[in-house]
């Protein structure tokens, strides 16, 4: 009977201060954690703003060297073009013209080593005149110093504006002179320049200013910015230029508080100078405000409803507390039926099943609907109620045949009343058939390792003998040679010799049973293992009118013993051959049970008396006139070694099954 909890006022009012004090701490800790929060979003913004200032002014500074390199190879590529005809003797003023037009060059002048002007596209009264101008900027190439002369802007000497002028040196040491008008170039840089970008980016609402400063001061800046502190004079700076980091700080800017974030600037890996950007703290602000604002009001309708929640809880404590117990037991109870991995099945008076957990519908195998209603004579052995509600008991253990399989159950029987006072009965069926399985496997490998040290034992002594007397019969029959009955005699010596021999095989096989041979494991198609024992005996079989049936339904890879385990097949096939009388059937078959892969031998012979199947395993049991009694031992130990099970069913006239149960994979044999 449970037990009535109720809580005294005193501690209902210590309860609900401390739920005060919980609610105002986390009041207190959002607020701090939405103000961190927030900066980290301001941080993080503008850090992504310097990101996209160091690539923008990075990819201005790439355009317009990508620009100039254009106009260079222009210019060189038609300078070119015209020293070939010119050192053809092809040159004319018109073909220049045409040149000019063509390419849109602005000039197109070619002088002699001595600075005098040869061809023109432009006013040829100045021909023959020496050029004191064209002397001076080309003397490089007249002195031979260079083959190629890139001037680049230079103002106009008689009209206005820019020129962007190469050269090249003709093969008298002449010079072919190039320029174009510059208005493009230079309408591109003001474009895209720094100060343009700046000014740009002090658009966006919340950026007060952009600079580029280095050492010296300011190198570019938006139109707000008359002073920065320097540099040097600055710790913050110095360590985002010396160790090449983005920083942040508060900062003041005109008398207002800033956030203010900086960032190295670098060309070709060398820091050129270092970009500042100052953003507003108003959004920052205006977002604590209301975040503030915001907390506060959740704080107090958390106050609220705690207060509430607290004396709704106390007002149903006790209807509370025995529907958690009832809620408690009814999940254990479910949990405990649902994830049981042995069978829970609920009876009605009738003995028929009204409930059923899923691991019984799993051992089944069958849909729940098809279960409910039925008895379990239905769905296990035809004996089974009578040997649970026959037995004076609650515990029995039995075996019965389930889908072609032998399953050794141990079976609790209880009761109970239900609402209805009708009776029901609980039955727990455990399937203890592996547990079984396991037990004999060890049983049979402890009386093989003790047959096995005793026929090894034996078989030492034995041997040393048996190896003498073998001796001493070959030299016998090849120094000794009877006065009488020479052929009774030499017929004795090679039957002593070959039963000498055939103990001596009978005692190698002993030896392999008491020291068997390691085991090499390697991958191979069981499917290819099957045809080719299915090859090797077919014909043989058919010879004495038994048909070899193969049903494979495993086709991957095992890593196994492969020699082994022809062997093992080999022994069950010879026992199978040997049970039958005539128009017999051998089925060899494989499939994936599980974790495991059953093979099953499986004939239609005399089958074995039940009294013999717990002893055909031992060593010397035999039934045949000629038999050893060793190769199931053997068979049993090839298996233990693979960590495997086998499993004998036989009746009498009908017929025997051996079923060998293995892993695909053998990985942990030494």
């Amino acid at each position: 009977m449970l037990k009535k909890t109720l809580i005294q006022p005193k501690s209902l009012m210590l309860i609900f201060s401390v739920v005060m004090i919980i609610v105002a701490a986390a009041v207190i800790s959002e607020l701090q954690q939405s103000k961190k929060e927030t900066l980290n979003i301001l941080e993080s913004q503008a850090h992504s703003l310097l990101e996209t200032m160091l690539i923008s002014s990075q990819e201005v500074l790439l355009a317009s060297d990508e620009l100039e390199e254009e106009m260079n190879k222009r210019l060189l590529n038609n300078a070119a073009v015209i020293k070939i005809l010119f050192e053809q003797n092809k040159l004319s003023n018109k073909l220049l013209k045409e040149i000019a037009e063509i390419n849109e060059l602005n000039r197109i002048n070619v002088f002699d080593n001595n600075g005098y002007l040869l061809y023109s596209n432009v006013d040829k009264t100045r021909f023959g005149i020496t050029g004191q101008y064209a002397r001076n900027f080309l003397q490089p190439i007249f002195q031979g110093k260079q083959d190629t002369l890139i001037i680049g802007l230079k103002e106009a000497r008689l009209q206005q504006g820019y020129r962007y002028v190469a050269a090249i040196a003709t093969k008298e040491r002449g010079a072919i002179v190039l320029n174009l008008d510059a208005e493009k170039l230079l309408e591109f840089r003001q474009r895209i320049g720094f100060g343009i970008l700046l000014n740009k980016l002090t658009e966006n609402k919340g950026v007060i200013y952009t600079a580029l400063v280095d050492t010296t001061g300011i190198l570019a800046a938006s139109k707000n910015v008359n002073y920065l502190d320097n540099i040097i004079d600055s710790e913050f700076l110095s360590e985002s230029v010396i160790k090449d980091i983005f920083k942040w700080r508060f900062a003041d800017f005109n008398g207002e508080e800033i956030f203010e974030a900086v960032h190295a600037f670098k060309i070709e890996g060398e820091i050129v100078g270092l970009f500042r950007i100052g953003l507003s703290l108003e959004p920052l602000n205006l977002v604590y405000d209301r975040i503030t604002n915001r907390i506060i009001i959740s704080g107090l309708l958390m106050l609220l409803l705690g207060t509430f929640l607290i004396v709704l809880v106390f007002a149903k404590q006790n209807f509370n507390a025995l529907k958690n117990k009832y809620d408690y037991i009814e999940g254990f109870a479910d949990k405990l039926v649902n994830y049981a991995n042995d069978v829970i099945v609920v009876l009605d008076e009738e003995r028929k099943i009204k409930e059923i957990n899923p691991a019984g519908i799993k051992f089944f195998k069958i849909s729940k609907s098809e279960i409910i209603s039925n008895g379990l004579n239905t769905l296990l052995c035809e004996e089974t109620e009578s040997k649970i509600f026959g037995s004076e008991s609650n515990i029995i253990e039995t075996t019965c045949q389930k889908n072609d399989e032998k399953k050794y159950l141990l079976m609790s029987k209880s009761e109970f009343k239900d609402s209805k006072n009708n009776t029901n009965f609980v039955l727990i069926i455990k399937d203890l058939t592996s547990i079984k399985e396991l037990e004999e496997q060890i049983v049979r490998g402890k009386q093989l390792t003790a047959m096995g040290h005793l026929a090894s034992g034996v078989a030492h002594e034995i041997r040393n003998p048996l190896n003498t007397i073998g001796t001493i019969i070959q030299q016998l029959a090849r120094d000794f040679e009877p006065k009488q009955d020479q052929e009774d005699y030499n017929a004795f010596t090679q039957l002593v010799y070959k039963e000498v021999k055939r103990i001596n095989k009978t005692i190698e096989n002993f030896l392999k049973l008491a020291k068997p041979e390691p085991l090499h494991i390697n991958y191979f198609s069981l499917d290819s293992f099957l045809k080719e024992i299915y090859l090797q005996h077919n014909q043989i079989l058919k010879e004495n009118n038994i048909e070899l049936v193969l049903a494979n339904d495993y086709k991957g890879q095992v890593l196994w013993d492969e020699n082994q385990m022809k062997q093992v097949l080999i022994n069950f096939i010879a026992n199978a051959r040997d049970s039958i009388r005539e128009n017999g059937i051998i089925k060899i078959s494989s499939r994936q049970i599980g974790e495991y892969i059953n093979i099953e031998i499986e004939d239609n012979g005399n089958g074995i008396p039940e009294e013999n199947i717990a002893k055909i395993f031992n060593l010397y049991f035999t039934t045949k006139p000629e038999g050893t009694g060793i190769g199931l031992g053997i068979s049993q130990r090839i298996i233990n070694e693979h960590k495997g099970i086998i499993n004998v069913e036989s009746k009498i006239n009908k017929g025997t099954k051996f079923t060998i149960k293995l892993k695909p994979e053998i990985k942990d044999i030494p």
